[in-house]
């Protein structure tokens, strides 16, 4: 049966005013804002090679951590997110907990950098970060956190070189990559690589936004810039919200070569849990991981989905394996309020166990 639409003028003329009035004010705040920045808890820079730089956070507490933690980030975005602001950075929480962190920032690829692999990755820039932190801390083993990708690349490293890794946390990191709610996996398995890469190069970074985009095209393209209205007149949260946005179209190109690489072995081959992956000719086995992993995912998470997560302790070969799932998505494990109260204690409080 139709229902008519009932409109109550006076609220209709009163929500436009609002919206003109926000709009305004909006307009005004834009105009004034400088480039929100992020990256803000002290550091020094322990480690370069070419373009990677190695930060230590030094922080205002005391660590009480034996064992420093070495995060390892994807390279499809800046590790930024670790640190995005005050309120919203796990890297402080971290330190707040005691822990002594370090962060791998991999740089911005150019045409230099185009025949890059995995094994240059991994078995070279990755295991020569941890060599300078096992250095400054006179240590035979340091810990890993590997977020997204930078996860997959520390399971990896940590079966090559188990000797190096003390404790081993993942973070919403894709292990099974042919669960059947893996939407991108399911685009990427029907694509040519070959083709994309030998046309391309480097993979540019706006076409790699373009691809995440459309996974979830009206929330992220539509409706968080209608929601945007909202809170136009309200600087702080304007400038939170511009904040995220630049790190979302901040990202870096990806090395052809590399690319090639993860997309044929993981997302089309998934190798990591057949036990048919070779990095620089070496086979990986999880189950040479025999160290303690923490493995933290997301429920709602759309790039990697929970069950490409959850995975990871049918092949890993420790028996000291624990799982946290955190009730948020992809990114919110990172800046959400809870996940700052819940995510960092929580990693700490296992590190501790084991220190």
């Amino acid at each position: 049966m139709y229902t008519p639409l009932r409109i109550d003028p006076t609220k209709a003329l009163g929500d436009i005013a609002t919206f003109q009035r926000k709009l305004a004010t909006g307009m005004g705040h834009l105009r004034s804002m400088r480039e929100p920045e992020y990256a803000n808890t002290p550091r020094e820079l322990v480690y370069s090679e070419d373009k990677l730089k190695v930060w230590h956070f030094t922080g205002h507490g005391k660590t009480t951590s034996k064992t420093p933690l070495l995060i390892v980030y994807a390279l499809v975005n800046t590790v930024w997110m670790t640190d995005l602001q005050a309120d919203r950075s796990m890297v402080r929480n971290l330190l707040e907990q005691g822990e002594d962190v370090y962060l791998i920032d991999w740089g911005y690829p150019d045409g230099a950098d185009r025949w890059l692999t995995l094994d240059d990755y991994i078995n070279g820039y990755l295991d020569r970060c941890v060599d300078a932190v096992r250095k400054r801390h006179d240590l035979d083993a340091i810990n890993l956190l590997g977020i997204c990708q930078g996860g997959a690349f520390s399971l990896c490293y940590t079966a090559l070189h188990a000797d190096k890794v003390k404790n081993l946390i993942t973070m919403v990191t894709p292990v099974d990559f042919h669960t059947p709610d893996n939407m991108l996996s399911s685009w990427c398995r029907s694509m040519d690589v070959d083709l994309f890469v030998d046309t391309m190069g480097n993979i540019p970074a706006g076409l790699m936004n373009y691809v995440y985009l459309t996974l979830k095209p009206v929330r992220l393209n539509q409706q968080k810039y209608i929601g945007m209205v909202d809170i136009l007149d309200n600087p702080t949260e304007l400038e939170n919200f511009l904040r995220m946005e630049r790190w979302i179209f901040d990202s870096p190109d990806q090395a052809g070569e590399t690319f090639r690489q993860f997309i044929k072995d993981f997302y089309q081959g998934n190798k990591l849990v057949k036990g048919t992956l070779e990095i620089g000719g070496k086979p990986v086995d999880l189950g040479m991981v025999t160290q303690p992993v923490l493995n933290i995912f997301a429920e709602q998470d759309h790039l990697v989905p929970p069950d490409a997560s959850r995975a990871l302790g049918k092949h890993v070969g420790t028996t000291d394996y624990t799982q946290l799932a955190f009730k948020g998505g992809h990114i919110g494990i990172y800046v959400s309020g809870r996940a700052q109260r819940e995510v960092p204690p929580a990693i700490h409080q296992w590190l501790r166990a084991r220190d």
